[in-house]
């Protein structure tokens, strides 16, 4: 299915919890000396534009980046956040958005690589475009990010940070991710893995997550984010959630310290809440 185009969403809520804790994440993992990998597996675009195209029809970056830009005495890492998405632009005005490759090319190092997948022929031609300078360091495929995985892994430097964010369109998403970690994690068990899901009225987001602690990993971190109460029609999006296999040590704390903070900025009604639950042995 290749009606999915990530632009309609850009800088929304989820946008904005799965970018924030990419960016912790690769931020503890590039405080060791040793090269690493990012790899995603849905990259999508690289780059969106929030004035013109997808993006302004839904403007669902007002009510998630938007917020966060002139919000006072935010947690030092949420500013960080905040300063990243900034540096994209070159007004004060928030022109672009970048997805999750851009986020992550800003945190690499000169020795470290990234692998990048994107099946959609629009959005890979745009991701290529935005990485045409970046030579040997980022590799581009037009493939299903699910078998590319296997390609990849485990990473020649055994270290590995590993998106995999589909848009769930397709309900078989859910059982391929559960099949892509089980996989992924033979492979390469010490890599660090984050699972984007949305938050929804149907069964299959639940399922999964339950598949994924049923592996009985060791180490282990879930986060949560609900903007607003589920629609009485049962559709829509009203949150989203990470599941990530070993994730830094200090994850934990920093999303205890910083979780109600965005929670309060991104609230939608009175029903807006986080959950935060780890396992780190």
């Amino acid at each position: 299915m290749l009606s999915y185009r990530h632009a309609f969403h850009a800088g929304n809520h989820a946008d904005v919890l799965k970018h924030y804790v990419l960016g912790l994440v690769l931020a503890h993992t590039a405080q060791k000396d040793k090269p690493f990998w990012y790899i995603d597996s849905h990259a999508g675009a690289g780059m969106y534009s929030l004035h013109q195209g997808y993006a302004t029809q839904n403007a669902e970056f007002e009510a998630g980046i938007s917020k966060l830009l002139s919000a006072p005495n935010l947690p030092h890492s949420l500013a960080d956040y905040v300063a990243k998405i900034k540096s994209f632009n070159t007004s004060n005005t928030l022109e672009f958005y970048p997805g999750s490759p851009m986020v992550a090319e800003s945190h690499m190092r000169a020795d470290d690589k990234m692998r990048l997948f994107e099946l959609h022929p629009s959005d890979y031609e745009l991701l290529s475009d935005n990485f045409e300078g970046f030579g040997r360091q980022v590799k581009v495929e037009m493939q299903n990010g699910f078998k590319g995985l296997k390609s990849c892994l485990p990473p020649p430097p055994r270290r590995a940070v590993v998106l995999i964010d589909p848009p769930y369109e397709d309900k078989q998403d859910y059982l391929y991710v559960v099949d892509a970690i089980k996989d992924s994690v033979k492979r390469f068990p010490t890599g660090t893995y984050i699972i984007w899901y949305p938050l929804l009225q149907r069964p299959e987001p639940a399922e999964m997550l339950d598949s994924l602690l049923a592996l009985n990993l060791p180490n282990w971190l879930h986060v949560t984010l609900s903007i607003e109460a589920p629609s009485a029609e049962g559709f829509g999006m009203y949150g989203s959630g990470l599941f990530v296999i070993n994730p830094p040590w200090t994850l934990p704390n920093t999303l205890a310290e910083s979780m109600p903070v965005l929670t309060e900025l991104l609230a939608l009604d009175a029903t807006a809440n986080f959950t935060l639950d780890s396992q780190i042995e």
